[in-house]
């Protein structure tokens, strides 16, 4: 199911007049994929409210982001048939840019941990991630060249690792989150799947944002090997491997126990603020909010105090890592704790990418080179603001990687 379709960076730099077939492309590839794959909770191509770099170019929105006259069921049965009733600022950006919205695409429900009915495009007998589950497997079946998702733990990275497509977070707070069903206020952060880096880095220059230029310095690794499976483990290895043949200079650095603390403090961030967010409707619905719920109940119970040690923690924990990036500008981790699980009752471990997530820095996923099985996916990340410099290394790494 591989899809063997024209890069989104060669449809960027196409003229105008060449594209008249992308929309057809992409309808037929759904026509023949989505009855396996359930990627899509709606398919109903808007027409573009303005023309610039994106003219013409299909892109699909994860079905928790408002849309006007479009499906927003926030992923759950319990909203069934609810239509927005205008477009999130996000999707007005790559409208007025000349995009052309394709569609809502499958999240977990209100984004967290319940699964949809979406299936990997790499085999459909494994998860695709969650809760952008939709945004990513549409675009690793070719089915569109870019979809939006959202991270409050490892919403973007973890679905792209496992589907194989890159996948990127911006830094917290760069991109408007208006029309964005919020769980936690301190994490929720907007992100994007395209085929590869170099779509990515295109597409980020399309909306505006420069990916600058090539620079020379070290990356990191933690020291301590990351505790995920043998293939995540292996696979990541050999990527570093690779890297420091061709000359890359990768520096081991001290981590380990600043990323354990920091996925404790985004569960108590996500977990005190998506209680508070959502409290009413469980008050509403109860148990049938299913994971959610849970959140509620568990969220509810942490105090004022835990939550604010949480804050300060996080808060202290960027300013170290503001230091360890100025030595080791670009740090490279495994954007998942292994490939995709088997069957659809999990949406996979977020624990590899909620510390980079409760930081607020920029992280972006690529898939590492593998010889069999499903995908893996190599995560970078850049301090806080920095989001043209892990593009532009990921874009830089990938090319190191897939090099014969």
């Amino acid at each position: 199911m591989t899809p063997h379709l024209e890069t989104f960076s060669q449809w960027i730099q196409a003229s105008r007049p060449d594209r008249a077939g992308e929309l057809p492309a992409c309808l037929k590839r759904i026509q023949t994929l989505e009855p396996t794959l359930q990627a899509w909770a709606q398919i109903e191509p808007q027409p573009p409210t303005g023309d610039g770099p994106l003219a013409k170019i299909p892109f699909g929105v994860k079905e928790i982001i408002e849309t006007k006259g479009l499906l927003t069921e926030y992923g759950s049965p319990l909203y069934r048939g609810r239509i927005g009733t205008e477009d999130a600022a996000i999707v007005r950006l790559l409208r007025e840019q000349g995009g052309l919205l394709l569609g809502k695409t499958v999240s977990t429900a209100f984004a967290y941990f319940t699964p949809g009915p979406t299936r990997n495009p790499r085999n459909p007998l494994h998860t695709p991630g969650g809760s952008s589950s939709g945004s990513a497997a549409a675009v690793a079946a070719g089915m569109v060249p870019v979809a939006i998702g959202t991270q409050t733990a490892g919403s973007v990275l973890r679905p792209a690792s496992f589907c194989g497509v890159t996948g990127f977070k911006a830094t917290f707070d760069l991109l408007p989150m208006a029309g964005v069903l919020p769980c936690s206020k301190s994490l929720d952060t907007l992100g994007f799947f395209t085929h590869t880096a170099d779509d990515m880095a295109a597409f980020w220059e399309a909306l505006g944002h420069s990916v600058g230029y090539k620079e020379d310095f070290v990356l990191a690794t933690p020291s301590a090997p990351p505790e995920v499976d043998p293939p995540m483990a292996k696979s990541f290895q050999a990527s570093l491997l690779k890297l420091r043949q061709v000359g890359v200079v990768v520096r081991p650095i001290d981590i380990a126990d600043l990323l354990t603390s920091l996925r404790v403090a985004q569960r108590t961030v996500m977990f005190y603020e998506g209680a508070r967010f959502h409290e009413e409707r469980y008050r509403e619905f109860g148990d049938r909010l299913e994971h959610l719920a849970v959140l509620v109940r568990e969220g509810l119970q942490i105090s004022v105090p835990q939550y604010d040690e949480a804050q300060r923690h996080i808060a202290a924990s960027r300013v170290k890592f503001t230091e360890i990036y100025k030595a080791t500008p670009v740090i490279l981790v495994p954007a998942a704790v292994g490939p995709a699980p088997l069957g659809l009752s999990s949406t996979g471990d977020p624990r590899m990418n909620a510390p980079w997530t409760a930081l607020g820095t920029p992280a972006i996923s690529i898939p590492m080179p593998a010889a069999e099985g499903l995908p893996l996916g190599l995560q970078l990340t850049a301090d806080v603001g920095q989001d043209a410099r892990v593009i532009r290394t990921a874009t830089w790494v990938e090319r190191l990687l897939n090099q014969k």
